[in-house]
């Protein structure tokens, strides 16, 4: 399989601020090509990045302005082949099985036990993925960047980070690993950054999007986390920016796939 992605950001800092951008495709050794280019400039000039490595072959690139500054962003990346799956520590799945700031597994654990009680493994998974699709509703701009996942399931709807975070509360009140992933998702509309959620089950990483919105065979990691306190596509980490522009694309070369929301799939 190959893909090619692209993203362009447009933003506008104000004086001493400091940036954190997940736009690259998360490396992994299985992937048998892998082609990339990211220029960010400023009145046509480069700024200069470093790159930082986070988990899951996610990558950061940190940026600092003392000055007020208007910023472009070009990213394209080609990736040929299939990403190795991961093999977790201990440590590690115990992180995604704890409660965080955007899946507040413990104050749903009524919820999931109300509602999923019975079930484990692969039919879990399923449930949970089948319930929160017939739950919410998916409304563009309808959620705050404050809402976890109690706030999306009090209020039936959201955007795909709050699909995945009451999906990923659900499965951790359960006690069943999971984390969420920010991807390219060839399919989706309308394109931009795609959020889905990821659990292990069966000594393995199995996504699900509850959102339905794309296929999940061709999606490419950017980035995963505990949430989306972890994978934003941009931050700051002093001062402040306004986003002026966002366009994201993603395509299989060849044709997507055909979605089964009852297979178990990886993102690869």
């Amino acid at each position: 399989m190959e893909r090619t992605v692209a993203a362009r950001l447009s933003f506008k800092t104000v004086a001493w601020t400091k940036v954190a951008m997940a736009v690259a495709v998360a490396r992994n050794a299985g992937y048998s090509s892998f082609e990339e280019s990211l220029s960010v400039t400023a009145g046509g000039e480069d700024i200069p990045l470093t790159e930082l490595g986070d988990h899951h072959g996610g990558r950061f690139h940190y940026m600092e302005f003392e000055e007020p500054t208007d910023v472009v962003v070009d990213y394209t990346a080609t990736v040929g082949g299939l990403a190795l799956p991961e093999e977790p520590g201990l440590m590690e799945l115990i992180r995604y099985v704890r409660p965080s700031r955007y899946a507040e597994s413990d104050r749903l654990l009524p919820t999931a036990y109300a509602e999923f009680g019975g079930l484990q493994g692969e039919e879990l998974l399923h449930a949970v993925r089948n319930w929160v699709f017939r739950e919410l509703r998916y409304v563009s701009g309808s959620s705050r960047g404050t809402d976890g996942a109690v706030e999306t399931l009090l209020h039936r709807r959201g955007v795909c980070r709050d699909f995945a975070h009451l999906a990923i509360s659900l499965l951790r009140s359960r006690n069943v690993p999971a984390r969420l992933a920010a991807v390219y998702a060839p399919g989706l509309s309308p394109m931009d950054f795609h959020a889905v959620a990821e659990a292990h089950i069966s000594g393995a990483w199995h996504v699900i999007d509850p959102t339905g919105l794309a296929p999940r065979e061709s999606m490419l990691r950017i980035t995963s986390g505990r949430d989306s306190s972890d994978t934003a596509f941009l931050s700051t980490v002093g001062g402040s920016l306004s986003l002026s522009e966002l366009r994201v694309t993603a395509v299989v070369n060849g044709g997507l796939p055909e979605e089964d929301p009852a297979k178990l799939v990886a993102i690869r």
